[in-house]
């Protein structure tokens, strides 16, 4: 599983980070949470296509979250494309993107299939992803999205495999593709008699804007990695005021700690704070971050990519682009 950040800035883009974008990619193809204006630019810096988009799941309808998703739509339309594609959000998600495409005379070639964020959990929405929806605690509906592998596979016990005495070769092969075979003495060996039990499903939850971590509890119980937003640091965050209605980095890594996630992602930071050098620096969210979480720690970056391995274990991979590449 991999995420790469197509824009990790709070509200208004700065020269090198974009407004709210992540897709997240799996054996299956990719899917993209969010879509603030420009975040089909930052598509075409990446290996990703609107052609073979998945879905895409908007956590709310601010417009740093979902201004772009109208001119994404159009450019797939544009692109030739004409699988369905199924988005993801609240409610009123569909009448604002209805209405673009009334006023503007918008025609897609393809279907598209409004769902409820509510109904995000049903059957079928996603081949190999099982998806869940929070809700959190922001000035209008916000939504964190979980998801989760709904499949694993399973390693041959080459212990079980020797006391059972299965020879090397292609017997192996067909149990591992989870063929019951038949021993030259007779014998059924099924897979389940040889295979090692199955690891945890890897499950990454992203979450919406929110003041609450704590509402993210039932959902993060199981999760290897969260991705939330800390748009300020707690001094910042005292002097704008709960109005906003957004987290500091220091409130998301307690919750991160006291929740034992094993790995935190923050993203969505205020313009305010300077990428190296100004008052204000990511320094600043990170070195507060790391003043409650001691687990693996990132500070999301535009472009940037971010591989879960089947251990549970994310890094950030040393390909990933820079902004000005």
């Amino acid at each position: 599983m991999e995420l790469q950040f197509l824009g990790t800035s709070s509200g208004t883009p700065t020269r090198t980070r974009n407004v709210a974008g992540l897709a997240l990619r799996t054996a299956g193809g990719w899917v993209l949470v969010d879509c603030g204006e420009g975040t089909q630019h930052r598509i075409l810096r990446t290996n990703h296509s609107p052609h073979d988009l998945r879905a895409i799941f908007i956590t709310h309808l601010h417009g740093d979250h979902c201004y772009g998703l109208p001119g994404l739509l159009a450019s797939a339309g544009l692109l030739n494309r004409t699988a369905p594609l199924a988005i993801v959000g609240p409610a009123p998600l569909e009448r604002y993107v209805r209405g673009v495409m009334e006023t503007t005379a918008l025609q897609l070639p393809y279907p598209v299939e409004f769902i409820d964020v509510e109904d995000a959990a049903r059957d079928g929405l996603l081949s190999d992803l099982a998806v869940s929806a929070t809700p959190l605690s922001h000035r209008i509906p916000s939504y964190a999205y979980g998801f989760t592998e709904k499949a694993v596979e399973r390693r041959l016990d080459a212990d079980r495999l020797a006391a059972a005495g299965v020879p090397r070769g292609p017997l192996w092969g067909a149990l591992q593709a989870g063929n019951e075979v038949t021993l030259p003495d007779g014998r059924a060996i099924r897979p389940a008699d040889v295979l090692q039990p199955p690891r945890r499903p890897r499950r990454i939850v992203i979450a919406g804007d929110n003041d609450t971590p704590a509402l993210l509890a039932d959902a993060v119980r199981d999760a290897h990695v969260l991705v939330h937003e800390a748009t300020y640091t707690e001094a910042i965050l005292a002097k704008v005021g709960p109005g906003p209605q957004h987290s500091s980095a220091l409130r998301v890594a307690r919750f991160a700690r006291e929740a034992a996630i094993p790995n935190l992602v923050l993203t969505h930071f205020s313009p305010r704070y300077q990428d190296t050098a100004g008052p204000l620096t990511l320094a600043d969210i990170e070195a507060e971050a790391r003043t409650e979480y001691t687990g693996n720690l990132f500070l999301a970056r535009d472009l940037a990519r971010h591989a879960l391995d089947r251990e549970g274990m994310l890094s950030e991979s040393p390909r990933s682009q820079a902004p000005g590449a």
